[in-house]
């Protein structure tokens, strides 16, 4: 069974910079894809980034594209989103996801059945 953890979230200032980690366990394959999504209160859940480990190909929403990067550790099973040039707007709980049948469209994975518990991202001064 898939396991999500996300980390690295706190509160920063705004034009500040922190990064998300998602370590997942459980995966049997080196070609699954990751994607961030953060829900801020009142508003509905948005997809912001994905990777896909074979290949590192990513996605970026408008709203985070050229701020934020997605990257990847093979060896650790472990998926970061580095966020800079934070803004007030970024405020929101963070989450990764997976399908854990490892299905992949372009650099995003199929289907949402495995998340994470969240991480609490602040942007504040």
């Amino acid at each position: 069974q898939v396991h999500l953890v996300e980390s690295g979230g706190g509160l920063v200032q705004p034009g500040g910079s922190l990064r998300l980690s998602c370590a997942a366990s459980g995966i049997t394959s080196d070609d699954y894809a990751i994607a961030w999504f953060r829900q801020a209160p009142g508003k509905v859940r948005e997809r912001i980034s994905c990777i896909r480990t074979y290949g590192g190909r990513t996605y970026y929403a408008d709203s985070v594209k050229g701020r934020f990067t997605a990257s990847r550790d093979d060896h650790k099973n472990t998926v970061y989103l580095q966020m800079n040039s934070l803004k007030p707007e970024d405020t929101a709980i963070y989450y990764c996801s997976t399908d854990p049948r490892y299905n992949i469209v372009g650099s995003c994975p199929a289907q949402l059945d495995s998340w994470g518990q969240g991480t609490q991202v602040t942007v504040s001064s």
